[in-house]
């Protein structure tokens, strides 16, 4: 972030109202007050510290409470940065006292953002394909939230009163359409031996593109391991059917959401750059671009490794401590694409799943492999970014 700025003014962002202070290049005081959640008094104050000269606005949540503030701000001309929690929290530290307020953590923010400017993040471009990219993310992430936790109050409610039947659908085949209408128009044990092998499988033959003969012999072979009822079983199988039915209409919004991420990719220039490199698909993409944008804020791909937290850390104490170790910090959603997706080229991308063995074969054990590799190709994703210049297959090199 650069320092030429005259005035810095920190936002402590609340639901209705802010705390504002700004502060001057000597770290004068040029106003702390309150704000309330309105466009016309943000704008009256982004307007009067512009007559002080060039002004940065840092506020310590970008999106939902903080989104209006930074849309004024944008629309006054001023630049806008972001402060992280965790980097205010350790700022706070330097100062004396141990009170929260909003006014202090304003004046806080205000401070670190004059000071140390490092610390500093920049706020979503001003795209309205990344920010409507941003809201589809956090929706997308929702909803595989709320699928896990359907998927696994449906298991558990299987596990209470059939364990064999549960055992019969392991991993994502418990997810599948085929299994979920099962569940659906069946409920549980008793509806499926009510119906009984014939008719069940005659059902699935005419909601299967593929022979479920397997999958219902599975089914029924469970069936036949249990011959107790346990106690609730009845309350269970009216809530089975209900819980499978969640499944399948958030896996469908998912799907929806998928489609319409792909839409917006499509009009977005640097998402086909980025795809174009082996392992990175949409989800991956999209999570890229949301962290770092054109990669325009980072000076080089080591500043960029090390804010995904996949470069090295080196730690240096007199002659008893020296070397190279994992970092435990930077942006950990980042983080997780590049791993994936390094992880992915690995099995099948040549010349990843070269680099792959090479590293194999000096020692590392898989994670540390895969990582070295991410850290690899975060050099050509920056570089890829830089250029607007679509991924170079090249012929691995033999070890």
């Amino acid at each position: 972030m650069d320092q030429g700025f005259d005035v810095y003014c920190g936002l402590d962002v609340g639901k209705s109202e802010h705390h504002a202070t700004a502060l001057n290049r000597a770290g004068e005081r040029l106003f702390d007050k309150p704000l309330p959640q309105d466009e016309a008094r943000l704008r009256e104050l982004f307007m009067s510290l512009q007559h002080h000269g060039t002004v940065l606005i840092v506020v310590d949540q970008p999106n939902t409470i903080g989104a209006l503030s930074v849309a004024v701000a944008r629309d006054c001309g001023c630049e806008v940065a972001y402060l992280p929690g965790l980097a205010m929290r350790k700022a706070a530290d330097l100062y004396p006292g141990n009170s929260k307020t909003d006014a202090r953590d304003a004046f806080i923010i205000a401070e670190t953002a004059r000071a140390m400017p490092h610390t500093l993040r920049a706020v979503d471009r001003d795209s309205e394909v990344l920010s409507a990219l941003k809201v589809l993310s956090g929706f997308d992430t929702d909803l595989t939230h709320e699928c896990t936790r359907a998927i696994n109050r449906l298991r558990s409610l299987m596990l209470q009163i059939f364990p064999a039947l549960e055992r019969a659908f392991p991993g994502t085949i418990l997810t599948r359409s085929l299994v979920l209408e099962l569940l659906i128009k069946y409920a549980g044990p008793t509806g499926l031996r009510a119906a009984g092998r014939g008719n069940v499988l005659r059902w699935a033959r005419n909601h299967s593109r593929k022979d479920p003969a397997t999958l219902i012999d599975t089914v029924f072979a469970a069936l036949g391991e249990q011959t107790v009822t346990v106690a609730g079983t009845e309350a269970v199988e009216l809530v089975i059917p209900r819980v499978a039915a969640q499944i399948k209409e958030l896996k469908h919004q998912r799907t929806i959401v998928a489609e319409e991420v792909e839409k917006l990719l499509d009009d977005f220039p640097l998402s086909k750059v980025l795809m174009s490199m082996p392992g990175v698909g949409i989800k991956t993409a999209a999570t890229i671009l949301l962290a770092i944008g054109d990669g325009s804020s980072f000076r080089t791909s080591g500043h960029l490794a090390a804010y995904a937290g996949i470069a090295p850390v080196t730690r240096r104490s007199g002659t008893s401590i020296r070397g190279e170790f994992p970092a435990r910090s930077g942006n950990k959603e980042l983080k997780n694409a590049l791993f994936r997706s390094a992880w992915m080229a690995s099995c099948h991308d040549p010349l990843s799943k070269a680099y792959y063995e090479r590293k194999r074969a000096e020692g590392k054990k898989h994670n540390a492999a895969i990582i070295c590799l991410a850290r690899r190709r975060c050099d050509v994703i920056f570089a890829m970014l830089k250029n607007g210049t679509l991924y170079q297959e090249k012929a691995p090199q033999a070890a």
